[in-house]
């Protein structure tokens, strides 16, 4: 996920100002989620030229993130630049760094609209042809990671905010069949990985997220492997639905696992106090809806700290979406969340 996302505003709730107070440390997120059967992770870029000390002390601290998902190495563009020429040194980089850390690790992503390489969305392929390209992409990758990875994100974003299908390459020429194609190639190269159908705007009920329920339930009565949900949760600070845990939950009546896969909750700068308090409270009323659901395995934040998020460049004006500063020091939303994952009552099953 790289692109700037609208969100569904909602009305303002009241947000106490002492709803968290000052507070000190580190508490390890995976460690408490991992206590109530889950785990807490982040994503990361580029870590073969990272040389933030600070950084990579917080990212690799496997008490605070217990799963990592590669940013960018596992895309279409990282992969496959030229038609059927593979190259993995950066993601295998970024899965061994995880796995030095006793990190799991959550592939991202097979089939995408976005960062394709023009061969691909330019070629002019029929249908057949490009059938034959996306299942050898998928074959090679989860192939090349075989039994090294918890789950792949199989197809990303594959809906537009009213429920229709996004007309990418892969719909305008194959039509909805891409979906179950994919997943079919990617439980066949890595049976063990579980698959995922991963999106934006989907954390709450509404046209979007019915798509994806009325998608999930054909997929399964069809047999197709599909193993869970992932709802990305790019979110801004008191402008988003407050319908999550439903929403949830009716998937999880499905037997599909629950993630909650690339959160941020942006504002708009300077964080002030009062906003900062408020994203403590939301990213509080996110996790509560998680833990709430015995099938909601997990959490990862869309990498680290603020001065690692995708937010600023794409959305400027915006930021401080993550729980660490940029001298990655814990935030009032840290500190909400370990609150949130002591206080679960329900345990998951993640292993």
């Amino acid at each position: 996920m790289v692109q700037s996302h609208s969100i569904i505003a909602c009305a303002l709730l009241a947000i106490s100002p002492a709803l968290v107070t000052a507070q000190s440390g580190l508490r390890g997120l995976h460690r408490l989620a991992k206590a109530k059967g889950r785990y807490f992770g982040t994503a990361t870029d580029q870590l073969w030229t990272n040389t933030d000390s600070a950084y990579l002390a917080v990212t690799g601290n496997s008490s605070e993130f217990g799963v990592n998902t590669p940013g960018n190495q596992q895309k279409w563009d990282a992969t496959e630049k030229s038609r059927n020429a593979f190259s993995f040194t950066n993601a295998d980089y970024q899965v061994a760094w995880a796995k030095n850390h006793s990190q799991a690790v959550r592939g991202h992503t097979l089939v995408w609209h976005s960062q394709l390489p023009s061969w691909v969305s330019n070629g002019g392929f029929d249908n057949a042809t490009l059938i034959s390209i996306m299942e050898n992409h998928i074959s090679n990758v989860a192939g090349h990671f075989k039994g090294q990875l918890y789950a792949w994100d199989v197809v990303n974003e594959a809906f537009e905010e009213n429920g229709s299908y996004r007309n990418s390459v892969f719909y305008s020429t194959i039509g909805p069949a891409y979906i179950p194609i994919a997943l079919r190639a990617a439980r066949a190269a890595d049976p063990t990985a579980k698959l995922y159908l991963n999106d934006y705007n989907t954390d709450w009920t509404g046209s979007k997220s019915d798509a994806y329920y009325n998608l999930a339930k054909s997929l399964l009565a069809q047999g197709v492997p599909l193993d869970g949900i992932g709802f990305q949760g790019h979110l801004i600070v008191n402008s988003f639905e407050r319908t999550v845990q439903e929403n949830f939950q009716r998937f999880a009546d499905l037997g599909l696992e629950i993630a909650i896969t690339e959160l941020d909750i942006r504002m708009t700068l300077p964080a002030t106090n009062d906003l900062l308090q408020a994203q403590a409270e939301n990213y509080a009323y996110i996790v509560k809806s998680c833990v709430a659901i015995s099938k909601c395995v997990g959490i990862t934040t869309w990498d680290t700290s603020d001065d690692y998020s995708w937010i600023p460049s794409v959305n400027p004006g915006q930021g401080a979406a993550l729980l660490f500063d940029e001298n990655k020091k814990p935030k009032p939303a840290y500190y909400s969340v370990a609150n949130a994952l002591a206080a679960a009552t329900v345990s998951s099953s993640w292993a």
